[in-house]
């Protein structure tokens, strides 16, 4: 017990002047302070001036008026207000030691002004700035909003300005409002009363103390706890203490992830692994899927070839769609692989997103993470059974399901389909489109002529189940045979004439007679009947040459050998000809 709080101990029961202590745990008599009321309690006094800040004894509560005795020749009055605490109460009993400030020593009635109020404040000021001068940390309250920051309550009313809030750039205020903070000063001016803070330095002191700490501690694999401290597509920011690590959306699960806000928000505190630290540049990148082991490592152990699995559709391409099979492990159902019958184009019409489905494991490839799924397989082939069904050569009726350029998909029973190629309709008509032989809905029998239920495929033909009349044609006639038909149409270069069932022949220009032809379209015309020698067969291509040149040299050699068989001249020109050629001339 210091020799001051003796004293005063000592003196609990007594009236010293007009001063009773009650409490002297307050007093340090190793301060001046104590020093110098240790001497006031002992009757001695000392000159007193006014501003300055001593210490008393509250020796009597009057109405409003607190009675201080500072040992000065009277004793001092302080408004009861200075004294009341935020609950309301009064925070002050008699026998209670205080700071006050000197505002007047003696008015016109001697007694002596003091204020509690400008006491506390001055010693605020007296510490704001030794914390100043010293680079040391003040704790306030932020009060409200003011132009260009906020206003802070560190016992004093002080100013934080908008860009000293924090390390980053802060547009809104209002979630600082009646938070509490430790700052730093970085102005003060007692005279004009200003006070200047900043949390910004404070922060940045702290975290270059934490940045050195945390990265002396860094090394890869390590396993550290941070913060996260901002979420971006691409990942998120994870504070480390004063050191910000990039964990990459692709480091955070094994799984499919869309973007990093499904797993982690900001101010999760969550554990990561360091995966590369780069002490040049200070950057460190960090994974989270490596705390857990990598799941294609013993895949083909949870997944064999040909087994069946169950999953969940998570995306959705034209070309297929990819299966959950479990977290971090995904398979790809190729549209190929989806249905036996359909002709799928895209899978967005076959599954949804979020359906759960069955499927096949077709093939897996764990260096490069790839699963070959086949939902098809699932269920029968059912051209396994087609096969069986139907043989090359069979009948078979169906519908016209689709048309194409290259020929038409008739549907002979649900999901199996026959393709008749736009060359299967006729043997003889030059068909472009099969849209001038069927159309869609249209029933239509056909004849199989081959059948591969590995690619599933049909082909059918019409034309086949009439005889091929180009193969009775070539087996009939060679060259140098005589032939009558009708000219179909006329070109250019020659005609083509009408043979019968629909074959037809070629009289290029050059044989359609031993004299030359100027204008063809002249001189034959469509229906007109020729009488050729065939002088060319092509049974591979369905070509046959005529010439009229040829049957008339023929007929003339013929009428030459009949002559001299006769023993009669032969007269090359007859009366008639010779009158048509003079109608002619005229």
């Amino acid at each position: 017990m210091s020799k001051l709080n003796d004293l005063i101990k000592g003196m609990a029961s007594k009236q010293v002047g007009r001063i009773k202590v009650r409490d002297a745990s307050l007093v340090d008599d190793d301060s001046p302070e104590g020093q110098e009321f240790f001497a006031a309690l002992q009757g001695e006094t000392r000159a007193l001036r006014e501003e300055e800040v001593v210490k008393g004894v509250v020796v009597e509560i009057r109405g409003k008026d607190v009675i201080v005795d500072i040992g000065y020749k009277g004793s001092g009055t302080i408004n009861l207000d200075e004294f009341t605490i935020p609950d309301g109460s009064t925070g002050v009993q008699v026998g209670d030691v205080v700071e006050v400030l000197v505002e007047h020593l003696e008015d016109h009635r001697g007694n002596v002004r003091l204020s509690r109020e400008r006491a506390e404040k001055m010693k605020i000021w007296d510490e704001v700035e030794k914390a100043f001068r010293a680079n040391l940390t003040v704790h306030g309250v932020v009060l409200e909003k003011v132009k260009g920051g906020l206003a802070v309550d560190i016992g004093i009313r002080a100013f934080l300005p908008g860009s000293q809030v924090d390390t980053k750039p802060i547009r809104n205020l209002d979630p600082y409002l009646g938070k509490s903070f430790d700052m730093k000063v970085i102005k003060v001016n007692r005279r004009r009363g200003n006070i200047v803070l900043s949390r910004k330095l404070f922060m940045e002191t702290v975290n270059a103390n934490l940045k050195e700490e945390t990265l002396s501690g860094l090394e890869d694999g390590k396993l550290v706890e941070g913060q996260v401290k901002n979420i971006t597509e691409y990942g998120a920011f994870i504070d480390l203490g004063g050191v910000d690590g990039l964990l990459h959306i692709t480091d955070m699960s094994w799984g499919r992830l869309n973007h990093p806000a499904e797993m982690f928000q900001v101010g999760d505190k969550i554990e990561v692994a360091v995966l590369k630290y780069d002490r040049d540049s200070e950057r460190v990148s960090l994974g989270y899927k490596q705390k857990f082991p990598d799941p294609w490592l013993t895949v083909e152990e949870r997944f064999p070839l040909n087994s069946m699995v169950k999953g969940k559709v998570v995306s959705i391409t034209d070309y297929g769609a990819f299966i959950e099979m479990e977290p971090g492990v995904e398979g790809l159902v190729h549209v190929s692989e989806m249905s036996w019958t359909k002709k799928v184009k895209s899978a967005k019409g076959m599954v949804n997103l979020g359906d759960f489905v069955e499927a096949q494991v077709l093939q897996i490839d764990t260096e490069n993470r790839r699963i070959s799924l086949g939902m098809k397989q699932v269920t029968p082939n059912p051209w396994l059974a087609v096969a069986e069904k139907y043989q090359p050569g069979q009948i078979v009726t169906g519908t016209v399901r689709n048309i194409t350029e290259f020929g038409a998909f008739i549907e002979i029973e649900e999901g199996v389909d026959g393709l008749i190629h736009v060359t299967d309709f006729s043997w003889t008509k030059k068909i472009k489109h099969p849209s001038e032989i069927v159309k869609k809905g249209d029933a239509i029998t056909a004849k199989v002529l081959n059948l591969d239920p590995v690619s599933q495929r049909m082909s059918l033909g019409v034309k086949q189940m009439e005889p091929n009349v180009w193969e009775l044609f070539f087996e009939k006639h060679q060259v140098g045979d005589g032939i009558v038909g009708k000219i179909a149409r006329v070109a250019d270069f020659g005609a083509f004439v009408d043979l019968g069932d629909g074959i037809e022949g070629l009289v290029h220009v050059s044989e359609l007679g031993r004299k030359r032809i100027e204008d063809i379209t002249k001189e034959f015309t469509v229906g007109q009947e020729l009488t050729m020698k065939i002088v060319k067969l092509d049974p591979t291509d369905h070509r046959i040459g005529l010439s009229v040149k040829q049957h008339e040299l023929d007929q003339e050699q013929s009428e030459v050998e009949e002559a001299k068989a006769s023993g009669q001249p032969f007269v090359k020109a007859t009366l008639a000809d010779a009158f048509a050629k003079a109608e002619r001339e005229e």
